[in-house]
């Protein structure tokens, strides 16, 4: 029975990666847990940030592999990875958004600090009424991702129905709605955007299950939230800013001619369509 659970947790962390999940991250494997410490003195004291990636992501699907890392390391039952523009996401986050319970509860049971977004996955409703009662409109916060509260819920599967329909009462515990943008004006957009000479200072804006994603060369792919006017925010960072335009202020770009900006919140890039 667990195993079927793992696996659908699995299925379902894989199926959410037009929100911008980390679905190509190549996953650390060192040897042993003390052999990765070993070889990041260069960051010591703090953890090697490999290791904090591996835990957040594998905390989506993987309990034998987060077992063995916090066994070894106790305190990263408490990390948090930031997958891009402050999407932060901590390992007991990762497990809650995609409904795994039985990590979530390993991770708390090993020091992982509760929060509204695991309360509402395993069903926990006098919390959940508690964290709103005292902290009015909290539903309406986002999650990792940008995973909305209401989302955390129906993870939880049949034991976290009562806290799905308490939430589904208030109404506002939704993600708010996107403007729709068609096929045709993603592929408009799609493309390989430059702003320096070197391997990594190129942007790759792509199609994935009918989302539009933002990929800096070497780090992980952004799901794009559209607000309107070709203006986006990347997933689980609504302050961020990625706007295109037209280099003459046109409505339609020719090939080459449009431009990428981002945002966060003063300008950080200006980038120029490659020509292919």
């Amino acid at each position: 029975m667990s195993r079927c659970r793992s696996e659908l947790s699995r299925r379902r962390f894989l199926a959410l990666g037009s929100l911008g999940l980390p679905l190509s991250v190549g996953i650390v494997r060192p040897a042993s847990t003390e052999a990765a410490a070993g070889g990041a003195l260069d960051v010591f004291p703090a953890h090697p940030p490999e290791l904090v990636r591996e835990i957040v992501t594998v905390a989506h699907f993987n309990l034998a592999r987060v077992r063995e890392i916090v066994d070894a390391r106790p305190s990263l039952a408490r990390a948090a990875w930031d997958w891009g523009f402050g999407d932060w996401e901590t390992a007991l986050g990762a497990s809650s958004h995609v409904g795994n319970r039985p990590i979530a509860e390993y991770l708390i049971e090993k020091g992982a600090r509760p929060s509204l977004f695991s309360a509402t996955m395993l069903g926990q409703l006098d919390v959940v009424k508690a964290f709103i009662t005292a902290q009015p409109g909290v539903q309406r916060i986002p999650g990792p991702h940008s995973i909305s509260l209401l989302a955390h819920a129906k993870a939880g599967g049949e034991q976290a129905v009562p806290v799905l329909r308490y939430l589904e009462s208030l109404g506002d515990a939704d993600a708010p709605p996107t403007v729709p943008i068609s096929s045709d004006e993603m592929g408009l957009l799609s493309g390989t955007y430059v702003f320096g000479p070197g391997a990594t200072e190129r942007i790759e804006i792509s199609v994935d299950k009918g989302a539009l994603m933002f990929t800096r060369a070497g780090t992980t792919p952004r799901g794009l939230r559209h607000l309107g006017d070709r203006v986006f925010h990347p997933a689980g960072a609504a302050a961020a800013r990625i706007r295109f335009a037209a280099s003459d202020g046109g409505a339609v770009a020719a090939l080459g001619s449009m431009t990428l900006t981002v945002h966060d919140p003063d300008l950080v890039v200006t980038a120029r369509r490659q020509r292919t």
